[in-house]
């Protein structure tokens, strides 16, 4: 980190920090590059999801991963994105009242957001931003509040999810990494299904296994597993997909 010498009015050396640019923007690659092999990837999730449960349509899914940065927030908007793509109604919900990324990620504010509505400061249609995709709306954390798990425990977070499914076909909800903190199950439980993001380079298996009995401890259904930052082979389906686009 670089350091920035200043003289003050007594003449006296002044020693300043010069702050790091933020790393927190991560590209939205399906919005960016929607014909490249990786969002392609995304849109076959969408796909597995759509055929996962014949008797009964998810409306709401919890985003989740054992530990902190194995991508569940990218994959949360991804998804999201490539829902909204398709012509489907979409609200992404930044869940993760202790490190919240989702605004960094939508390059929004987040002055107020899910704490503000969760605790009557402001209606919901108040705290919505919208999205660089049509027909897609987002709510971001809001304030990190000191009792994060009992606001998404609250009677107040199931009412917000009753009334929102009445206004979207589908709802994301990015929440904290199981292993850390009860939230997610709390949230996966009300959910209809909960997607576990697993980073091939950094989750261990036991991880990945304790992470599985979490949600399963607390009957969420588990659509699938995302596999993050896998090493790609090249092969005549990425170059059917366009490899130059990646």
């Amino acid at each position: 980190m670089a350091n920035i010498v200043k003289q003050n009015k007594l003449g006296r050396l002044l020693l300043y920090r010069k702050k790091k640019p933020s790393n927190n923007v991560r590209p939205i690659i399906t919005q960016s590059s929607p014909k490249s092999p990786m969002a392609e990837q995304y849109r076959s999730i969408r796909t597995n999801i759509q055929f996962s449960s014949v008797d009964a349509e998810v409306e709401t899914i919890a985003v989740t991963s054992s530990k902190p940065s194995e991508g569940k927030t990218t994959t949360a908007a991804n998804m999201a994105v490539v829902f909204a793509q398709q012509g489907k109604k979409v609200l992404l919900v930044d869940a993760d009242l202790r490190k919240p990324t989702v605004h960094y990620t939508f390059k929004l504010q987040n002055r107020f957001g899910l704490t503000n509505v969760l605790t009557n400061q402001i209606s919901l249609q108040q705290g919505l931003q919208d999205a660089e995709t049509e027909h897609l709306s987002i709510l971001t954390s809001g304030p990190i509040p000191p009792n994060p798990a009992e606001l998404i425990g609250s009677n107040r977070m199931t009412a917000l999810m009753d009334s929102v499914k009445q206004q979207y076909d589908l709802i994301v909800f990015d929440t904290p990494p199981i292993l850390a903190v009860t939230d997610a199950q709390v949230l996966s439980n009300q959910c209809d299904g909960t997607i576990l993001v697993v980073n091939s380079g950094s989750t261990e298996v036991d991880q990945a296994k304790k992470a599985k009995e979490l949600l399963q401890g607390v009957n969420a259904k588990i659509l699938g597993v995302v596999l993050n930052q896998a090493t790609a082979q090249q092969n005549e389906y990425y170059a059917y997909y366009g490899e130059g686009e990646a």
